[in-house]
């Protein structure tokens, strides 16, 4: 059977998670990891037997030996110059999102993978969530009819929102609903979005940190099919279970409707000391035991599976800079009021980047 070497940068939550996924593959030989935490560094190259341990992850760059790395650092800033290093030292690639910064940095990493025929993945997990892969069924298989009407709704909890926000300035649309809009876009296929409107709103976050922050973000987005469809996404749930995600869809169309509700109620746990909490709420999933209650197990196996068995990523990387162009549209028409028309134009790229 054909192994191969895995190299991970970033064993913070997400990368964590993916190294021990990985370590219980059979299709995974050696593992190097990478990650400036120097106690988490020891702690995760302990738990997973890595072969190489480094501060530094240009160091795993230079092992001929690792055919592919994954990518979970932060801050996002640094996801364009690793992932062009390493697709440039001729490794395949898995990446969190967002894909980049800049839609430039998008396209370099895109033509660079194509160029060299390597794998290029974005870490849209919620793919691989079941009741998400039921929708797309339920399109693809006519069972509801033409889509008409779509609603999705996600939100967090405002500690995982301070969080987030603190190592950067990236909006709810693209560290919430990329998720989604990448999910829709997913759904909808082969239709392109060409329109976006958006407006954000302000409370808990801005009060109690000072800072500009919004709780959530609104964003409505015209397909070229006529379609129009809703995505929010927000950070500011009361304090509860670490990490807690909960997510509402709506997908109606002309023969039938599907709804999800993804707010992880199926579990209650109620003690003395905390009181009801919901076990096994995050977004990624969470460690059982011996098992991963997740998607971002599967989606670690899947992008592992694609680089042995040269199987097609479901991810691409064009997919993923559609996603972010969207986003980026939400932000520049939240800022204007106004509704901002797709493909962005070179003078408003640039307003985004200001």
């Amino acid at each position: 059977m054909k192994q191969i070497n895995l190299g991970i940068i970033g064993t913070g939550w997400c990368g964590g998670i993916r190294a021990e996924t990985a370590r219980g593959s059979a299709l995974i030989k050696d593992i190097h990891i990478a990650e400036t935490n120097e106690l988490r560094l020891k702690e995760m190259a302990n738990l997973v037997e890595a072969k190489t341990a480094t501060t530094d992850y240009r160091e795993l760059l230079k092992i001929q030996d690792i055919d592919a790395v994954m990518i979970s650092a932060t801050p996002e800033t640094t996801h364009y110059p690793m992932a062009r290093d390493a697709l440039l030292a001729g490794k395949h690639v898995f990446m969190e999102k967002p894909i980049a910064i800049e839609l430039s940095e998008a396209d370099d990493l895109i033509a660079l993978a194509k160029k060299s025929n390597l794998k290029f993945s974005i870490g849209y997990s919620q793919r691989f969530n079941p009741k998400f892969a039921y929708v797309k069924k339920s399109i693809a298989n006519g069972t509801i009819g033409r889509p008409v009407s779509v609603l999705v709704s996600r939100h967090i909890t405002r500690s995982l929102g301070k969080k987030i926000t603190g190592r950067g300035k990236l909006s709810p649309a693209a560290m919430e609903s990329t998720h989604d809009l990448d999910f829709v876009f997913w759904c909808l296929e082969p239709a392109k979005p060409v329109k976006v409107y958006s407006q954000l709103n302000f409370g808990a976050m801005r009060e109690s940190t000072g800072a500009e922050i919004p709780d959530t973000q609104w964003i409505t987005v015209t397909m070229d099919n006529g379609l129009s469809f809703v995505v929010g996404g927000g950070w500011s749930l009361p304090l509860g279970y670490p990490n807690f995600s909960t997510t509402w869809i709506e997908f109606i169309g002309t023969e039938g409707a599907v709804m999800v509700d993804d707010s992880h109620k199926d579990v209650v746990i109620n003690t003395m000391e905390k009181g009801m909490q919901l076990p096994m709420s995050t977004m990624p999933g969470e460690k059982v035991d011996h098992v991963f209650a997740g998607p971002m197990a599967a989606e670690t196996i899947h992008f592992i599976e694609a680089v042995v068995f040269d199987r097609p990523v479901l991810v691409t990387g064009e997919q993923a800079r559609t996603v972010m162009e969207v986003y980026m549209a939400a932000d520049l028409s939240a800022e204007t009021g106004d509704p901002v028309y797709l493909p962005l134009p070179e003078e408003k790229l640039k307003a985004v980047a200001g």
